[in-house]
């Protein structure tokens, strides 16, 4: 049997969570608070993974998939609503990729797992500014509508950092946007973005 001290406790969500990233949960399943609970005493990350099929709410024995390439969340900040619910903020740190997975008896799903390397601190390529200025305009533009997108520092300076928060809020569908945060080339990610952008005239 694997030690479950040293296996990652993995919260599968309709969402892919990138590195740097918000994550913004409701939490009120009897084993997600629970392992809330044990990542405020032990100081830990929790693997949050992109659903394939199946429900983010336990639903009797409904079968669930998802991807086998996830990212590290640490607790930012973790509010009780009432009694039973939680309000959890977390930041996505490093992908991991799952080795092995199995589900204990509560529901919750634990994983082996291997951490994949950051982001190499690349800068955007000439080519690709105008992306950068684009997406620099559009947390002014979300600003002003009183929302605050993304954590400070922003790094307009690195390639992956831009990829990403692009990825965040543009309207693709989950399974392209696992692909990106997948890629391992932050240059390439950025420039597939930027291929995307242009082409809906988002950027010239």
């Amino acid at each position: 049997m694997t030690d479950p001290a040293h296996e990652t406790p993995l919260f599968p969500l309709n969402t892919v969570l990138f590195p740097g990233g918000r994550l913004g949960l409701k939490v009120f399943e009897a084993r997600y608070l629970d392992l809330m609970s044990a990542c405020l005493r032990e100081q830990r990350p929790f693997g949050v993974v992109a659903l394939r099929s199946g429900q983010e709410v336990r639903q009797g024995d409904d079968a669930v998939a998802f991807e086998t390439i996830g990212v590290l969340a640490e607790l930012v900040e973790v509010d009780s609503l009432r009694p039973g619910i939680l309000q959890v903020r977390g930041r996505g740190t490093q992908r991991f990729q799952v080795e092995q997975s199995h589900q204990q008896a509560d529901g919750l799903w634990l994983a082996r797992t291997r951490l994949l390397p950051d982001d190499e601190p690349v800068a955007p390529a000439a080519n690709q500014h105008e992306t950068v200025r684009g997406l620099a305009n559009a947390i002014a533009s979300l600003k002003a509508q009183g929302a605050e997108p993304f954590d400070a520092p922003y790094h307009f300076e690195l390639a992956g950092w831009v990829a990403n928060r692009w990825c965040e809020i543009l309207p693709i569908p989950l399974a392209a946007k696992q692909k990106l945060m997948e890629l391992p080339d932050p240059l390439a990610r950025l420039a597939l973005v930027d291929e995307f952008l242009r082409g809906k005239g988002v950027v010239k």
